[in-house]
């Protein structure tokens, strides 16, 4: 179970906080992936945003002691 987080008093659920984590490392891989050079090899830039968030998000999921469903 993904436990809240409380921020000053105001609790935010796990899933939330993980979202915003994978969100704010999506940015900066995509940041990097255009830095190198990679990004216009990808046909649809939309697709590698979504992708890429989704894959952030599900191994974040996946590795974090709290973040485990099994």
């Amino acid at each position: 179970m993904i436990p809240d987080i409380a921020i000053g008093g105001v609790l935010l659920p796990g899933l939330l906080v993980l979202a915003i984590v994978s969100l704010v490392l999506t940015v900066g891989i995509l940041r990097l992936l255009a830095t190198v050079g990679l990004a216009p090899r990808f046909g649809a830039r939309p697709l590698l945003e979504i992708a890429t968030f989704t894959l952030v998000y599900a191994l974040l999921m996946q590795f974090l002691p709290f973040g485990n469903l099994s």
